[in-house]
């Protein structure tokens, strides 16, 4: 009497936890894990080095901890002499050699890659079962359902939801705690001694991990294969294993949570991180989970060790954003990466990707993201963003380097802030207004503008900072698109106000920063 065959169990590069959905139920005498670094998911935009290496290491440990559990695991490493190149082909090679009858795999974060899957069973001919991803706090059916007969998606209202439903920085009363949902407004410090970057006391740094014999394969591996793209990728020395990413999660609770909030928003060439917890790369790739981040936060706070502002702040973060950019991006694909509200068509300029720029802050921004694979999200939403936004830079070409450059960034979280917040591409379904701003904001909320070469003070003329007259210059140009918009009143009003030739040296000047671009 023959025994029945096993499953295949595929896992991806950013579902290394294991708890899983495709592993829930797996029997370690017949099943066997798919692992596979494959050359369709390196290439398909040009990933940063050190995100390559990051991805590749953390699956390699994740491989070994499953063998540790007794887990068959089936490896596929990117430079095996057999290796297909894509996840079909992988799956295809493993079925071929394993004594096994069927597919299980878990929800993918991509609609490309989405649409790969649910041919699988069609085009190999065997059985697929593709499990929800349980590892997100809002599934996708519930987040339609929360949408269902909304015209637009305002992540406060859907953040107040995912509170109640969580039970975080809720009192018995199922009250919010301090009686208010967000402490934005508390969460807006301009730098000081605390940022450092003057000589002073600042926060401390982010822990740094040594990387161990498979963590210095694959820096060579990546090093040969990718060294001439766009990033650094030594030194390196983010955390791969789950235990190292509980140390930093540790760490940042302990060092730096109770300082968030104050200067979430605050940017300075003096410092990398600040007090951001840097966390977002292992929660995407599954070394840590939503709940988990959260709760150790909300200890923080109930032990007295946090303050509320910064506490909830974090929260917010990842309850709020995180999970409702995620529903945004199911709900809408494919069209919402298709739109273009604002006609932008102008070509990424070169220096995203040299820094090659006498603008400070965007230089300092390219330079931190080609080192680390990271920047905070203000330097990403009002730096980098807000340029793309100002000179009108085509949207897919914007997004195809956020996703490229961050260590963090797959096409579910990366797009919706790319699209929505940073380009407002798709006309408001997530944010009320545009995000345009001048250089005042980057003057007020950073240590950027000191050094430049530009003046920050100027508007219009030679030797004003680029981000005025753009800023003026994009109202001028929108205005018909952005006068029904009740939150761009005051501005398109001091626009109005201008006179015939304020409004044609801006226009002149923008034209021609925009013209020495190509």
């Amino acid at each position: 009497m023959s025994c029945a065959k096993g499953a295949l169990r595929l896992v991806l590069g950013d579902q290394l936890s294991p708890d899983l959905s495709a592993l829930s139920d797996i029997d370690p005498a017949r099943d066997t894990v798919l692992i596979a670094e494959v050359a369709a998911e390196t290439d398909y935009v040009p990933h940063h080095p050190k995100k390559i290496a990051y991805l590749f290491s953390a699956m390699r440990h994740f491989a070994d901890e499953l063998t540790g559990n007794g887990v068959r695991v089936r490896y596929v490493r990117l430079d095996d002499t057999e290796n297909s190149g894509s996840l079909e082909g992988e799956v295809a090679r493993a079925f071929a050699a394993l004594d096994v009858d069927r597919l299980i795999c878990t929800q993918c974060g991509e609609y490309r890659l989405d649409e790969v899957m649910r041919g699988w069973e069609q085009r190999l001919d065997l059985p697929v079962d593709i499990r929800e991803d349980d590892r997100f706090l809002c599934s996708r059916d519930w987040f339609a359902k929360w949408a269902e007969g909304r015209t637009v998606f305002r992540m406060e209202h859907f953040y107040r939801e995912m509170r109640r439903a969580t039970g975080l920085l809720m009192t018995a009363e199922g009250k919010p705690e301090g009686g208010q949902w967000n402490f934005d407004t508390d969460n807006r410090k301009p730098p000081d001694a605390k940022t450092g970057g003057e000589g002073l006391f600042g926060p401390p740094p982010v822990p740094r991990f040594e990387a161990d014999a498979t963590t210095q394969a694959v820096l060579a591996l990546v090093e040969d294969r990718f060294g001439e793209r766009f990033g650094d990728v030594l030194p390196f020395d983010y955390a791969v294993t789950r235990a190292d990413a509980e140390a930093a999660l540790d760490a940042f609770i302990a060092e730096r949570l109770a300082l968030f909030g104050d200067y979430q928003d605050a940017m300075t060439p003096g410092e990398d991180h600040l007090y951001h917890a840097v966390l977002s790369l292992y929660l995407n790739a599954g070394l840590l989970g939503p709940m988990q981040v959260c709760r150790a936060a909300e200890r923080a706070y109930l032990s007295g060790d946090a303050p509320l502002n910064a506490v909830e702040g974090f929260i917010r973060q990842v309850i709020g954003w995180r999970e409702y950019v995620r529903g945004i991006y199911w709900l809408r694909m494919p069209d919402y990466k298709e739109t273009n509200y604002l006609k932008a068509t102008r070509d990424l300029p070169a220096f995203y990707w040299t820094g090659d720029t006498q603008m400070a802050c965007i230089a300092h921004v390219v330079d931190e993201t080609r080192r680390l694979a990271y920047a905070h999200h203000i330097q990403r939403l009002m730096v980098t963003g807000t340029f793309a936004l100002l000179a009108g830079i085509d949207p897919k070409q914007v997004q195809a380097w956020y996703l490229s450059v961050y260590a963090d960034a797959y096409e579910w979280v990366e797009l919706p802030n790319t699209h929505g917040m940073a380009l407002y591409a798709d006309g408001g379904v997530m944010a009320s207004k545009p995000y345009a701003a001048s250089g005042k904001y980057i003057d007020r909320m950073s240590t950027y503008c000191g050094g430049c070469h530009y003046n920050v003070k100027k508007r219009e003329g030679p030797g004003a900072c680029p981000f005025n007259y753009l800023y003026w210059d994009f109202l001028d140009r929108n205005e018909g698109r952005l006068k029904g918009n009740p939150r761009m009143g005051m501005p398109l009003r001091t626009l109005a106000r201008m006179t015939d030739e304020t409004k044609a040296t801006i226009r002149a000047d923008a034209a021609r920063f925009l013209q020495d671009l190509t």
